[in-house]
């Protein structure tokens, strides 16, 4: 396979990845809508409204905020609008995601857990925009150190690279398969699965950036490591509060 892979759309070559990016997120929300239609909670227009406003606009600016503080350097020193438009990161989405649905529903007076039913809508998305990352190799920031190991790929250069693409699409599925057992085995309380999910996800993503390039911010820990350590740990809080409630 040649990298990056590109598609011919009204004349342009376009990378794989916003491809795949704009079709998980349309799949995504399709699956979304077809679960909410089925679920027996539901949510009132106003409730539905604000949750849906609140987690674009968190999840539009997190995933930008972050993907630039990547690298604080070249965002503060040589600013660049389409630069810092088009960086982007699904770990500051996810993360102001949350906020702006927590803000969301204080605001509209909403105390239940909304979490659940957009967990496996967001491991689809996720997966279908990795595999547009995967396709671009190099070509964009969502590649793997250079390795000697067996697992090495020629993602677009002479280096043979960890595929970190393959092993998050990997660790979702599993992830996916987890949580389905995990419902249909006891029931936990409202968001309770969205909890576990996050909790997972994060996890996973702390330790897949060790072997992706960054810029070391505190010690050896990256922009998204530092967010993925808060997430985590507000999450172990989250969850054993949750326990608590059931018991």
């Amino acid at each position: 396979m040649d990298f990056p892979v590109t598609f011919q759309i009204f004349g342009k070559t376009v990378l794989a990845h916003p491809v795949f990016e704009t079709l998980g997120i349309f799949l995504g929300m399709r699956f979304y809508f077809y679960l909410k239609r089925k679920s027996t909670e539901k949510l009132s227009f106003n409730t539905s409204a604000a949750v849906l406003i609140g987690a674009t606009a968190g999840a539009l600016i997190g995933s930008k905020l972050i993907g630039n503080l990547e690298n604080p350097c070249t965002l503060f020193e040589n600013f660049n609008f389409k630069r810092f438009w088009t960086n982007n990161t699904i770990v500051g989405g996810l993360a102001f995601g949350l906020i702006g649905v927590e803000w969301a529903k204080k605001i509209v007076g909403h105390k239940e857990s909304t979490g659940d039913l957009i967990v496996y809508p967001l491991i689809l998305a996720i997966i279908i925009g990795r595999i547009g990352c995967f396709l671009t190799g190099i070509h964009e920031e969502t590649y793997g150190l250079p390795t000697i190991s067996i697992f090495g790929m020629h993602l677009g250069d002479e280096y043979l690279r960890y595929p970190v693409a393959l092993y998050e699409i990997g660790f979702l599925i599993v992830l996916w398969i987890c949580l389905k057992t995990i419902e249909k085995k006891r029931k936990y309380p409202s968001g309770f699965i969205f909890q576990l999910f996050m909790l997972s996800y994060f996890t996973f993503r702390f330790f897949l950036d060790f072997i992706k390039p960054k810029i070391d911010i505190v010690g050896n820990l990256g922009t998204i490591q530092l967010v993925c350590l808060s997430v985590i740990i507000y999450y172990i809080y989250k969850i054993k509060n949750t326990q608590n409630i059931k018991l």
